[in-house]
């Protein structure tokens, strides 16, 4: 927990706050960019673009943006649109609970508010998966609510303005810094001010080489007076990365040129993409073992097991994993849905019309590759 005194130097310098905050108004004026939505005070496009950018770099965001808008231009298109047409423009972009919420939070306001979005911060935050961040963001961007947005480019720049060593994840240096972020808010221009902040923690005031003789702030900056700014935020220790192997069986249908595929379960991981049906092995399971169960309890068909086809690698946020793919046939039962939300036959060329997690599109590159 920050110390009181530091909270106290922190929450009580009206007089520097004000001088932050002007320097912050001036800089972004000369050096926000003209993002897509800038300009616009439509919370729909403003909440697409906020939650593409929740665990996205701006770079890689831009072009999904377009997409997705080009395909969903509206609230209500969204809203009546199929779950796997949403995954499908999304997919690539990961971190796919996002647009499951989005799609579910436009159904929901369609069906309960005519597609009136809230502009309200108790409404929005009932909202399947709109957080402090993404409310304060559409409150503040599109409709100019003095609301704070706190990411984490924020939090960084907080941390070494005001040299608070603490770490940033904990409840009440959360609450100091956002105490700190609503105090630096101007009256006028929220929105443009709060995508200032987030920039200039993009490219200027960066996690390991800050650019301070570049800030707007380096002599208001207190860690840089100590010349402790490279070493805040001090977050937690980071965990190992652990690492898992993983079967996935493609299961071709007999005297024909179709594939077998599964839907993940929406309220797993990865949930309501597709893929080649598989796991990860118990103790002392073969992943041709592996794959026997997995599919037997997923789908109720019984497998025999064959050559392995390509093994791909993939990381994700917490983990990593090796997946092995196995040509497989069936031998015994039709499928069903027991442990997944769907199935289907597909030809190979017919793949890309689904949505799939990265590891599975490998797979499908390598059998493309066999078939040329």
């Amino acid at each position: 927990m920050p110390s009181p005194p530091q909270r106290l130097d922190a929450l009580s310098a009206p007089a520097r706050l004000d001088t932050i905050t002007r320097r912050l108004v001036d800089w972004t004026a000369d050096h926000l960019p003209q993002f897509p939505w800038r300009g616009s005070r439509d919370p729909y496009v403003i909440w697409v673009a906020v939650v593409m950018l929740q665990q996205t770099q701006m770079a890689t965001a831009l072009p999904y943006y377009a997409r997705f808008l080009q395909r969903f231009p509206t609230l209500a298109s969204l809203a009546v649109a199929e779950l796997d047409q949403v995954l499908k423009v999304w997919e690539g972009l990961g971190y796919y609970a996002r647009a499951r919420n989005l799609h579910a939070a436009a159904r929901l306001l369609a069906e309960r508010d005519g597609g009136r979005i809230p502009a309200d911060r108790p409404h929005l935050l009932a909202l399947p998966g709109v957080g402090a961040y993404t409310a304060g963001a559409i409150l503040s961007i599109a409709f100019g609510a003095r609301e704070p947005v706190v990411d984490g480019n924020v939090r960084r720049i907080l941390c070494r303005l005001f040299a608070i060593a603490d770490d940033p994840t904990r409840s009440a240096t959360k609450r100091t810094l956002r105490d700190l972020a609503v105090l630096l808010l101007p009256h006028h221009g929220v929105g443009d001010f709060n995508q200032g902040l987030m920039h200039l923690g993009a490219v200027v005031c960066i996690p390991r080489k800050p650019d301070c003789h570049t800030c707007p702030l380096a002599d208001l900056c207190k860690s840089r007076r100590l010349r402790i700014q490279a070493e805040l935020p001090r977050a937690a220790r980071r965990r190992v990365v652990p690492h898992y192997d993983a079967a996935a069986g493609i299961i071709w249908k007999d005297s024909d040129d179709q594939v077998l595929i599964a839907q993940r379960n929406l309220d797993d991981m990865l949930g309501g993409l597709w893929e080649f049906p598989g796991g990860r092995p118990e103790d002392g399971e073969t992943l041709a073992d592996c794959l026997r169960r997995e599919i037997r309890e997923e789908l109720g068909v019984r497998i025999e097991v064959g050559r392995l086809v390509t093994r791909v690698r993939h990381a994700y946020s917490h983990f990593r994993i090796t997946l092995h793919a196995f040509e497989c046939r069936s031998v015994e039962g039709y499928p069903r849905a027991l442990d997944c939300a769907d199935w289907r036959w597909v030809r190979l060329g017919d793949l890309a019309d689904f949505a799939f997690p990265v590891a599975d599109q490998k797979v499908i590159a390598a059998l493309l590759a066999e078939r040329e």
